[in-house]
């Protein structure tokens, strides 16, 4: 019902903002200016300059590593991963790994669980203008049964880098649901 009533608002939305009415002549005088990038409190220790400019190929390997995942497919998974790849975990935790000490730690947890369910919320591309990294950031949500019958859901957002076809580093976000 939650997500009935999200989406229903968000449509809702998106028609208010559509909606063209006649605007007064003065209404750019009165209407406020942006912020430019003088204005602003922060600059970007990385980057403010972002573009879509990623592969539907890079798209391809994030998403179907999460589908490796939830299917136990671990040389899959692993395909999709660089010689080594930055993990930063969501329980703050964070190390280079090499491909193969990754797989064991993966392979570990994976046979802890009898199932995982991923339903996938959403995904956007970004590539960083000045540096060139392809960035694949998701949102899902996640249901892991545990071979005890233990069951664990949360909702999920990971920030995967891409480069050369491979993941070099993966970023992950929890909120655990009850």
């Amino acid at each position: 019902m939650k997500h009935v009533l999200l989406v229903t608002g968000i449509v809702g939305l998106i028609l208010a903002c559509n909606n063209e009415t006649e605007k007064p002549a003065d209404a750019a005088a009165t209407t406020p200016t942006a912020a430019t990038p003088t204005d602003l409190p922060y600059t970007a220790s990385y980057s403010s300059e972002w573009d879509t400019n990623v592969s539907d190929a890079d798209v391809k390997t994030v998403l179907t590593s999460y589908k490796d995942w939830a299917d136990g497919n671990m040389d899959g998974l692993m395909a999709a991963i660089a010689d080594s790849i930055w993990v930063d975990r969501w329980d703050g935790h964070s190390a280079n790994y090499a491909k193969a000490d990754l797989q064991k730690m993966w392979a570990l947890s994976r046979d802890s669980l009898s199932s995982v369910q991923i339903e996938m919320e959403a995904w956007h591309k970004m590539r960083s203008v000045k540096q060139k990294d392809s960035i694949i950031v998701v949102w899902y949500k996640q249901i892991d049964t545990y071979k005890d019958g233990k069951i664990d859901s949360a909702r999920w957002h990971d920030i995967n880098m891409v480069k050369g076809g491979k993941l070099v580093w993966y970023s992950q976000y929890r909120r655990q649901l009850k």
